[in-house]
């Protein structure tokens, strides 16, 4: 099999190194053509060598990956991101479905993010949401405005957040209900979605539903009481979860 053809972007010597020697013990795969240690030589080497990888580290001088990508125009390679720990950055990858690496690298998970990358590749579907994330990266304020990539059986499909009235589980399945779009049914459990979420104006409050705090319209008491939804949906709200769905609505409006 034919290796895929690999450029290493970071602005620390000791970085750029450092990956390499992981790559080479763990990532057969790969090649490694060339190793930037800024933007403007990783363009002209993207330019002119067109890898099938590239890791690009993000907090860069002068430029940094975002100007890299901007720059660059068409992304037609798969990007593995390279970043220090930031929780809204995290955000806004996992939102837009992007793979990326915390420093210092782990090893299980470097050879995680390249399986999917020579996956993509070799299935030439393209996992590239560059769009989504800049789109995320301008919107970090308001975080009703970010979009989210939802994998479909047929791909994926990019929503914003406040389109999402709310979410069902269905078997291992989550059903995904908007205000202006057909049902979509995502290839992932109602529990990584929570996850994903619970910081963006949502809560969970059944097993079967997670519900956006913008379009609830009503809340009728009972034992677990039931919220009434800005489409006229009734999600029941167990016993169990609402403490936790009343404390969310207090603190999502404040009152």
């Amino acid at each position: 099999m034919e290796k895929i053809k690999t450029i290493l972007v970071d602005d620390e010597p000791r970085g750029l190194t450092s990956l390499q020697k992981l790559l080479e013990f763990n990532c057969p795969e790969l090649e490694i053509v060339s190793a930037c240690d800024n933007a403007d030589e990783a363009i002209k080497k993207i330019q002119l060598l067109k890898p099938g990888v590239v890791f690009l580290d993000i907090a860069m001088p002068e430029k940094n990956g975002f100007d890299l990508l901007h720059e660059l125009g068409e992304i037609n390679f798969e990007i593995i991101f390279v970043t220090a720990h930031n929780d809204f950055m995290m955000q806004a990858f996992r939102f837009s479905a992007v793979d990326y690496l915390l420093k210092p690298v782990e090893d299980n998970l470097l050879i995680e993010a390249v399986k999917r990358a020579a996956k993509k590749i070799e299935e030439k579907t393209p996992g590239n949401n560059i769009d989504t994330l800049l789109h995320n990266l301008r919107n970090r304020s308001e975080g009703q405005k970010m979009k989210i990539c939802i994998p479909s059986l047929k791909g994926f499909q990019v929503v914003k957040l406040s389109e999402i009235i709310y979410c069902e589980a269905s078997c291992n399945y989550t059903n995904f209900h908007f205000t202006d779009r057909a049902v979509i049914c995502a290839s992932k459990p109602i529990h990584e979605f929570e996850t994903l979420l619970e910081d963006s104006g949502f809560v969970r409050i059944h097993k079967s539903f997670v519900i956006n705090l913008e379009h609830v319209k009503e809340y009728v008491r009972g034992e677990g009481g039931t919220v009434i939804l800005s489409n006229g949906h009734e999600a029941e709200v167990s016993r169990r979860k609402k403490d936790a769905f009343m404390n969310k609505m207090k603190d999502f409006y404040k009152y």
